[in-house]
């Protein structure tokens, strides 16, 4: 047997304290590496395994009257969600002192808040998932006072929801945002003023995954999106709309819309509509009624066109009010094979002047006067008046109406045009016709929106854009001067006048032509179109009611237009008239 021998060390006791050396080694090294060389790595991987980044959402701005009367708006409501696996008792400090609150009584103060039973609660968030929910939809109110709770298994999402306070006032003309963000109206047309850009904030989870409260960072703010003023007058649009409510059930009408415009600004005080959809559930009705028609639809004007052809036969010198035609009840278009044009009622010869012929509403009439003109000056002027062509608006969806090219104008057209067949416009522009009347035969582009609006306090409506003159004041003083005589004397046009004031207006009752059949047949588009007063003219009203199945005439809008413009000229504190009407003779 070998001993060892006293104070010599053993050969494999070396050994294993090599090792051992060897190891701390390695592990100081390591220890240095991962504590000083790779810390601010490790920290960061170690953030992104905790940290959550989450969407602010930004406030979209509101849409508002020409008052300021809020027509659109976004708040901003919450899903209350819980994590079923993190619920347990949460800490609180109540007088300075740590209290633990059970989940039963959570649950209870919870409750309390939502309008739930501490049973209700207790039912939601009891599991082994991530993911519950509460609740949905939450106001703002109830969020505050829920997240004051400091409960931390809770989470919540914010969901912007568009609401439009006074439901249908004006909804075809703001539109609506659907869930999945499809946009119509000034909602689609103005998204980039009103759209604000979202935010970003972060937070770090714990190993339990509950979110750290004092770990909430905003890393971006987010940006409200900013309002427009609309041209609007929401409380003349609510009555409009009324009138226009009762009007489309009382004639059977598909539909009819009214347009009020400032005469001297192009500004669009009401552009109504029946039916009109409500933006807060633009489901109850169909595609169709949920069109903004004052833009979209274009329908043949009928007789409404006449004023346009006297002004052109007058602003070319080639008559006067006094102007003197020879009216049979039926002419034969020259060279169309045989094509006859008969006027609404059947009568004898008339001699009726120009002014006659638009008091009357003569189609005959109208083309005895208006072919000295050149079809293709009439065609000019058609085009200056905003025939076939869009507004400066351009609403979404806005149609140009119809205006053929002038090649293509055959020998029928030449002339049935003079009394708006074979052309076709849209209720505004029908209505800015209107306007150039009413403004010394200078054509504005018609105004809905003053602006974007970074400042509300500082906000200025901007000046009215120059216009074009169309016909001359002189020749525009003769075309007031003719409609006025039409309320004063038609048959129809009287309807709509209006004690102490003077009104000029124009009637029009438009045959509809089958798509199919390429046919005229009823029912009728039917409308009155109007200036007042005439002597300083301030407004327009423009109403039509398409398809009117039990009066076949402007009659069945004469009413109508005569309640909306007396809400106007009262609304707007328009002194009544105090210089004498015009006395111009309808026959010779």
């Amino acid at each position: 047997m070998a001993y060892l021998t006293p104070g010599e060390p053993s050969k494999r006791l070396k050994q294993v304290i090599a090792a051992i050396l060897v190891l701390v080694v390695i592990f100081t090294i390591r220890l240095v590496d991962l504590q000083i060389i790779q810390a601010n790595s490790i920290n960061e991987k170690s953030y992104e395994n905790r940290a959550v980044t989450r969407t602010l959402p930004a406030l979209r701005g509101q849409i508002l009257d020409a008052n300021g009367k809020v027509l659109a708006k976004t708040v901003f409501r919450y899903d209350i969600n819980v994590a079923p696996s993190k619920v347990g008792p949460i800490s609180r400090k109540v007088t300075g002192q740590s209290v633990t609150v059970p989940v039963e009584q959570v649950a209870a103060e919870i409750g309390a808040i939502l309008g739930m039973t501490q049973a209700e609660v207790i039912q939601k968030i009891t599991g082994t998932g991530e993911y519950a929910q509460i609740k949905k939809r939450v106001d703002a109110s109830s969020y505050r006072k829920i997240k004051a709770l400091n409960i931390p298994w809770l989470y919540y999402d914010a969901i912007a929801e568009r609401i439009y306070p006074n439901g249908a006032v004006a909804g075809n003309l703001l539109g609506f945002i659907t869930d999945s963000g499809l946009m119509e109206g000034l909602e689609q047309l103005y998204d980039k003023c009103l759209a604000g850009q979202d935010g970003e904030e972060t937070f770090e989870k714990g190993e339990d995954g509950i979110k750290i409260p004092s770990s909430v960072v905003t890393t971006k703010q987010a940006k409200p999106g900013r309002n427009i003023r609309l041209t609007i007058d929401a409380d003349l649009q609510y009555f409009t709309q009324q009138v226009l409510a009762s009007t489309v059930s009382y004639l059977r009408a598909d539909w009819a819309s009214a347009v009020i415009i400032e005469t001297k600004t192009g500004r669009i005080l009401a552009a109504a509509e029946a039916p009109s959809v409500d933006p807060n559930d633009p489901g109850k009705l169909s595609a169709d009624d949920r069109r903004a028609r004052v833009f979209q639809f274009a329908f043949e004007p009928g007789s409404t066109l006449k004023t346009v052809t006297a002004a052109t036969v007058v602003d070319t010198g080639l008559g006067d009010p006094y102007t003197q035609a020879v009216v049979p009840y039926s002419w034969t278009v020259p060279n169309s094979g045989g094509y006859k044009v008969t006027d609404s009622h059947f009568h004898g010869v008339e001699k009726l002047t120009l002014t006659g012929v638009l008091a009357e509403s003569s189609n005959t009439g109208i083309l005895e006067i208006g072919k000295s003109v050149d079809y293709k000056v009439r065609y000019q002027y058609l085009e200056k008046f905003g025939l076939g062509s869009k507004t400066a608006i351009d609403f979404p969806g806005e149609g140009s109406g119809q205006l053929n090219a002038l090649k293509d104008w055959d020998g029928v057209k030449k002339y049935v045009s003079m009394f708006g067949q074979g052309v076709a416009v849209t209720p505004i522009q029908s209505a800015m016709m209107y306007q150039t009347f009413g403004n010394q035969g200078v054509r504005l582009n018609p105004v809905l929106v003053d602006g974007c609006e970074e400042d509300v306090s500082n906000f200025k409506i901007p000046a009215t854009a120059k216009g074009v003159q169309v016909i001359s004041k002189e020749s525009n003083d003769q075309v007031l001067a003719m409609l006025e005589r039409v309320v004063e004397d038609g048959p129809i046009g009287s309807y709509g006048a209006i004690p102490g004031y003077r009104i000029g207006a124009k009637t029009g009752t438009a045959q509809i032509r089958d798509p199919n059949t390429g046919k005229y047949a009823g029912p009728y588009a039917i409308s009155y179109f109007g200036v007042a007063p005439i002597e300083d003219p301030q407004f327009v009203v423009a109403v039509t009611a398409y398809k009117s199945r039990t009066v076949g005439s402007s009659l069945g809008v004469a009413t109508p237009f005569k309640r909306i413009m007396q809400q106007v000229l009262r609304a707007y504190r328009v002194p009544p008239s105090t210089t004498k009407t015009s006395d111009l003779p309808l026959e010779w």
